[in-house]
């Protein structure tokens, strides 16, 4: 049996174990630490503004932004529908309401049409406009954000950006993360650069990160004692991850760009097989880190996304299909949803193929051998 190439997987550059090892040498196995903070600033540094947060997940940073954005107890969110779960599961944890759109066949990601649509149509039902909007930098993909910060700005609704999958992604030269009010980040095992588990919550000044710092670590208000005003959550990253983070920092740039040339390889060998296409940027605006490249498969071709990824499963090799939209799961079955059947045609047409930094241009050929065995 060949070497299994998976979809993936997190990539060392070296330096992490000196991270990890001063903090056992220190003690500090704790959430919080020197590592932590080093971690945050270097961060900031990439990032060029805002304040950075480092959190126990993706997920608590989404959620933590619509703490600090106000959501409450039936408050409705627009959020995107096709993207992971952890997009829309933090509406449900301040009992509020996901309200979800389609998305645009360009970048994958939110339509600002369907969002306007559901703007206007959410203030006719309930009296008022949703309380925040979610748009997902999918894949790695960049969303058209000038479009749906203009709308944002229009009926005076804050965005929370969800660029879990996008860090080192541009739109008009800015990263994703910083092109709305707050953003979150993933430092997931699968994702660009790792702290194993974990996230961050990209604010925009100091007083709000302090704030939701204070949220992170339980709400305690400076007394003495135990004292608590307001709910707070265990969300703080612990010093040791923290520390694997600060070595990767040292290679983002090379991981974004790896998977960038990875991309490169998969486009010019694949473009030529007939009814197979690939997401790419759209044009100059967007530049994807693409974590993962993804491939659309016409149904004319006469093979669907499931046949090709049991056929290359059966090669050792893991690809996963494209994310099976909100609205299509049985949880979300009841929310509202506005739109078309962009994202449900994605999802019934798309797979993902392995573009980990750590991949070989040999890794790279052998899956693209495999997909073409496909259609031959």
């Amino acid at each position: 049996m060949k070497e299994r190439i998976l979809l993936s997987l997190a990539h060392m550059g070296g330096t992490e174990k000196n991270w990890v090892d001063e903090a056992f040498r220190t003690n500090w196995i704790v959430p919080l630490g020197p590592n932590v903070d080093e971690f945050e600033r270097r961060l900031e540094g990439y990032l060029g503004c805002g304040k950075v947060v480092a959190l126990s997940a993706g997920t608590a940073a989404l959620h933590l932004g619509l703490v600090m954005l106000g959501v409450g107890k039936d408050d409705e969110v627009i959020c995107q529908s096709f993207t992971f779960s952890a997009s829309a599961n933090p509406i449900c944890y301040q009992g509020a309401k996901p309200i979800f759109v389609d998305s645009e066949p360009e970048t994958w990601n939110m339509c600002p049409i369907a969002l306007e649509k559901a703007i206007i149509d959410r203030k006719k039902v309930t009296g008022k406009y949703p309380k925040a909007i979610i748009p997902v930098h999918l894949y790695g993909m960049p969303a058209k954000m000038d479009e749906i910060n203009a709308i944002a700005q229009k009926y005076n609704i804050p965005v929370l950006e969800d660029a879990a999958e996008a860090l080192g992604s541009q739109y008009k030269g800015k990263l994703c993360g910083t092109l709305g009010n707050y953003g979150a980040i993933s430092f997931n095992g699968n994702k660009i650069i790792t702290t194993s588990g974990g996230g961050a919550l990209i604010c925009p000044n100091n007083e709000t990160a302090q704030r939701v710092k204070f949220y992170a670590t339980q709400a305690r208000e400076n007394r003495p004692y135990y004292y608590h005003e307001v709910i707070g959550y265990n969300y703080r990253m612990s010093n040791v991850c923290a520390g694997i983070g600060c070595g990767q920092m040292d290679v983002l740039a090379d991981h974004v760009a790896r998977r960038q040339e990875i991309h490169d390889i998969y486009k010019s060998e694949l473009s030529d097989i007939e009814g197979l296409t690939i997401l790419d940027n759209p044009n100059c605006d967007f530049q994807s880190n693409f974590w993962l490249t993804t491939i659309l498969i016409s149904p004319k071709t006469g093979r669907t996304p499931d046949e090709i990824r049991v056929a290359l499963e059966k090669e050792n090799i893991e690809t996963r299909l494209l994310w099976r939209p909100m609205h299509m799961q049985p949880i979300y079955q009841d929310a509202p949803y506005y739109g078309g059947n962009v994202a449900e045609t994605l999802f019934n047409q798309g797979l993902c193929l392995p573009s980990g930094s750590s991949l070989i241009d040999e890794d790279i050929h052998r899956v693209i051998d495999a997909i073409k065995a496909q259609f031959k």
